[in-house]
């Protein structure tokens, strides 16, 4: 039995729509999974790029509070520099004011030569007599030297004792 024209033409066309279906069918299928594949690449990098803009974001939120701290250590810094130095300023004015009481006392001539003879006596005491050494017992070298010395004791009197002085000299 041998096919005619039309039996061939018609089964041409059905293999043809056959193939065109099939082909219909794995275009679609392409479609389907490139757009799959599309979507699962875009949500990856959607979250990617927003862990990079949150890390940023925190990055430069630390670094603002890096800042605040490092204004505020100076602000303290620079409010204790300005106590230390009206402390300063203040143990000096004491000491001049103490200097200045000092002079009267050298006036009153009587006076003055019992003091410096109980200062040489005193003087005399405490080191072995040199011709080498030489000691200034004036009254305002002695207040120097006394200043000097006591200035720890000056402070916890004029200030009170200093809350961030671990040990005591």
């Amino acid at each position: 039995m041998a096919l005619s024209d039309a039996d061939v033409q018609k089964q041409i066309h059905h293999m043809m729509a056959f193939i065109e279906q099939e082909a219909n069918e794995k275009a679609e299928e392409i479609d389907a999974r490139a757009e799959e594949e599309f979507t699962i690449e875009k949500g990856r990098l959607v979250q990617q790029n927003r862990l990079k803009i949150i890390e940023y974001y925190e990055r430069k939120e630390k670094q603002v509070e890096l800042q605040k701290k490092i204004g505020a250590s100076n602000l303290l810094n620079k409010s204790r520099l300005e106590v230390l130095k009206a402390q300063e300023s203040h143990i000096k004015n004491v000491l001049y004011e103490a200097q200045h009481k000092l002079n009267p006392i050298s006036q009153d001539h009587a006076a003055y030569s019992k003091l410096l003879e109980d200062l040489l006596c005193q003087g005399l005491c405490q080191v072995r007599v040199s011709t080498h050494i030489l000691i200034s017992n004036t009254l305002e070298a002695r207040l120097e030297m006394l200043s000097e010395q006591m200035l720890p004791e000056i402070r916890a009197m004029l200030f009170g004792a200093n809350p961030n002085r671990k040990f005591d000299n």
